[in-house]
């Protein structure tokens, strides 16, 4: 059987065992949460999880609430606020060195943590994206007009940024942990992904894209954002790219 190249046998070395803090904001994925929960634990570098479940009415984080692996928290807001504010109190929670962003459904494989990990453990970087568009790993194909809504977000990012980022709307987004205080993010809904971006650059940290694999899923098998979100990201990078020089 050929190695996987995203496989963390690349790793054992008993001191990068647990050193990520994995993030899951969630609301109404009981569909496929069960699966994302055990496939993040089955990592080695999988420190904790902490699972925001952001308002959710339809049970999906009721199984791990107390559960018995002590690595699995459960932060949970009475009401939807958004994925923005659900990443944000995550991020405020996490106790690892290195903390990635990982949502609920199974669009992104935490198979690609260790990717996004080798730039971090390495000290090359300080953030990390996972690109959905420089990759050599499986990526489903689906819709047109999302994928043009990606690449121009990420190309007016790019230009108040002086970045050249292929995918800023990436999900998979990894950290080194003491970078997160200053970053003082405010955006609730999926716009925190141009602010993330934004107030990185702002900060100089050294940023850095490795391939991963994407199974986006359709709007009948759950899949949340809307055309009115790429408006919401439009006015996040006027808002917070007219502070930023580089």
């Amino acid at each position: 059987m050929a190695l996987d190249p995203r496989s963390d046998d690349t790793f054992d070395d008993p001191e990068r065992v647990g050193v990520l803090s994995v993030v899951m904001p969630c609301y109404n994925e009981a569909a496929t949460i069960d699966i994302v929960v055990k496939r993040v634990l089955e990592s080695p570098y999988t420190g904790e999880l902490l699972i925001v479940d952001d308002g959710s009415d339809d049970g999906s984080v009721d199984l791990y609430r107390g559960s018995v692996d002590p690595r699995v928290r459960v932060v949970t807001h009475p009401t939807n606020r958004g994925k923005g504010a659900a990443v944000r109190t995550g991020l405020a929670e996490v106790r690892c060195p290195f903390v990635v962003i990982h949502d609920a459904d199974l669009e992104y494989d935490p198979k690609d943590h260790g990717s996004l990990l080798r730039p971090l453990l390495a000290g090359d970087a300080d953030v990390v994206y996972g690109s959905r568009f420089v990759s050599d790993q499986p990526r489903r194909v689906l819709y047109f007009w999302h994928s043009i809504g990606n690449r121009f977000l990420t190309l007016v990012t790019n230009a108040v940024t002086n970045l050249n980022l292929t995918d800023m709307e990436t999900c998979l987004k990894a950290f080194r942990s003491d970078v997160l205080v200053d970053l003082e993010l405010i955006e609730d809904g999926f716009a925190i992904e141009p602010e993330i971006t934004i107030k990185v650059a702002r900060l100089n940290l050294r940023i850095w894209e490795v391939g991963i694999s994407y199974a986006g899923r359709t709007y009948a098998e759950g899949k949340k954002i809307q055309w009115t979100d790429g408006v919401k990201a439009l006015r996040a990078i006027a808002r917070h790219g007219l502070l930023t020089r580089r």
